[in-house]
């Protein structure tokens, strides 16, 4: 028998028990999982060109400014803004949140890296797992690409996914492919990158619990040499990663 759904077609969804929901996550969001996302440092290669990133402590600082001031905190709060409009089914309300997040982006590599994992995710997704409104919503949005956490969120909202435990899912993989990058880069041991990602668990989980009490109102970032060194990458002489 033929099980596959084929893409667009709207499926009928329950709440997935607790374990099955944590699964989920975490094959979504895991290395394993066909986005690309290891091919992008979010300017962190030219950081550690500059001699801004050099060792475990000045990579943990310069990810914990992303997470409180930049990225990490602007796309936890889209990725819940989407996930409660999907859920509702507002889907103009959640095409302009899409086109929010895709417009944000502060420069040409940023871009790409938010798109670009989108439309993979959208691919992926739509391929094996089914989710309708992600479907749909790339529909919408074509010929721009659905931006990355917009993606997760709208993917989440149709599988009925906790969205507490999504948001955080989603910055501990931001987090985890950072720090990846770095011990490329720097370089960093295995040891000294799985330190840096416990140390940021408790501001992980800070950054998704203030996002969840937010609105995209309340978008903004300050983490402006994080911007500037993803600008920087796009002319860096000699480079390992796309952003």
């Amino acid at each position: 028998m033929n099980t596959t759904i084929p893409m667009g077609m709207a499926i009928s969804m329950s709440e997935p028990a607790a374990g099955a929901a944590l699964s989920r996550l975490l094959t979504w969001l895991s290395p394993a999982f066909p986005v690309g996302a290891f091919t992008y440092s979010h300017g962190l290669e030219w950081a550690v060109e500059d001699g801004s990133v050099t060792s475990a402590a000045t990579l943990t600082a310069w990810l914990s400014d992303i997470l409180r001031h930049g990225a990490g905190r602007s796309d936890a709060i889209l990725l819940a803004a989407a996930f409660r409009v999907a859920g509702d089914g507002r889907m103009e309300d959640l095409r302009e949140i899409a086109a929010l997040a895709y417009a944000l982006q502060p420069s040409k590599e940023r871009r790409l890296e938010s798109g670009a994992q989108g439309r993979a995710f959208v691919t992926a997704i739509a391929d094996t797992w089914g989710a309708p409104t992600l479907v749909d919503l790339a529909g919408r949005v074509a010929p721009d690409p659905v931006a990355y956490p917009v993606a997760v969120a709208t993917a989440a909202a149709d599988h009925r996914l906790p969205l507490a435990e999504t948001a955080e899912a989603y910055l501990t993989a931001f987090v985890a492919n950072l720090v990846s990058a770095a011990v490329r880069a720097v370089p960093l041991g295995q040891t000294e990158g799985q330190r840096a990602i416990r140390d940021l668990a408790p501001l992980i989980s800070a950054v998704a619990a203030d996002a969840l009490a937010a609105s995209p109102d309340n978008v903004g970032g300050a983490c402006l040499r994080a911007d500037i060194a993803s600008m920087a990458h796009e002319t860096q002489y000699t480079r390992l990663f796309r952003s």
